[in-house]
């Protein structure tokens, strides 16, 4: 669906927030503060447009109401618009260049940016355990070491970079965890939350695995070192190639991510990588191969927004 198809499925305000109703409230309306699934709509010179008040507890809200876009005072059109960017863009996309493409300042791109972030955050809800095949790996993000008078920055685990645990099921979801340093106390923690125990692990030969792994029904390595990359079924190409696009994000988009925001870096590229469909193609050589491709915009939508309600963005 290109810019053209979107406006005329949402050719103005009223309409927008029929659209942002139809997919925050699927099975109804529902009152933000009790929960409650009987209001009543407000009209009249003095209200405001799209106003509800709750038959229960008498208080008003709108569609907006404690999520992200809370209290906005953009068009609900430029918030569809950046959603639209930012779900079609394969890597991700700058403040900068949001900005100017739905026409607003570069500090409001960036905080709109985090809010449709914050709405990724899908692992907040009751969501099914990686289960089946789990690859796991370490990632350290950051600039490439320097040196400076003949003294060698340390590398890999020795490294300043911040940490990421990527945790991801084969033809399935992708759990990136920011974590301190990545050893034995921090992974255990979240293979109890996001894993199930019950699947296979699939690992490199780094010692911090080996103690996680005994939770699982089994545990397989390959050694990179002795340029070990794969061993039949057994290799970590699909947690390989996650940590790929995160470098690419980093390196010819966001150039920095800071500690303080990465996590909703991550909640992006993981949403991204989640909502893909995998499509089955002929190769030059007549090879079977199978490629992953974005799902409708439409489709990203709908996973997308019925998560905002909840969630807000106040202050940094």
């Amino acid at each position: 669906m290109n810019i053209d198809e979107l406006k005329k499925q949402i050719p103005n305000e009223t309409s927008c927030r029929k659209f942002l109703e139809q997919l925050i409230w699927p099975e109804g309306r529902i009152c933000p503060h009790c929960q409650n699934a009987h209001s009543y709509k407000l009209s009249g010179e003095s209200c405001r447009t799209g106003l509800y008040e709750c038959a229960r507890c008498k208080r008003q809200f709108t569609v907006t109401t404690k999520t992200p876009m809370h209290s906005t005072k953009l068009p609900l059109w430029k918030w569809i618009l950046a959603m639209y960017y930012i779900l079609n863009s394969i890597k991700g996309i700058s403040s900068v260049f949001l900005g100017r493409l739905i026409g607003v300042k570069q500090c409001t791109a960036w905080k709109m940016g985090h809010a449709i972030r914050l709405m990724m955050d899908t692992w907040s809800k009751d969501l099914p355990l990686l289960s089946g095949t789990i690859e796991m790996d370490e990632k350290f993000i950051g600039g490439k070491p320097r040196y400076h008078f003949g003294v060698r920055h340390k590398v890999a685990k020795g490294t300043n970079k911040q940490s990421i645990l990527v945790t991801i099921q084969r033809k399935g979801p992708v759990f990136p965890v920011q974590v301190d340093t990545v050893k034995k106390e921090t992974i255990i923690p979240i293979v109890d939350v996001a894993v199930d125990t019950s699947a296979d692990l699939m690992t490199d030969k780094s010692y911090v695995f080996h103690q996680p792994g005994k939770q699982f029904a089994s545990h397989q390595s390959v050694y990179h070192m002795a340029k070990e990359y794969a061993r039949g079924d057994v290799h970590i190409n699909t947690a390989e190639s996650f940590n790929a696009m995160l470098e690419r994000a980093k390196t010819g988009v966001f150039h920095y991510m800071s500690p303080k925001h990465l996590g909703r870096y991550l909640t992006e590229l993981s949403f991204r990588w989640t909502n893909r469909d995998p499509e089955e193609v002929t190769t030059k050589m007549r090879k079977n191969k199978t490629i992953w491709k974005p799902k409708p915009i439409m489709e990203q939508l709908k996973s997308l927004l019925p998560f905002a309600y909840g969630k807000q963005l106040r202050w940094y």
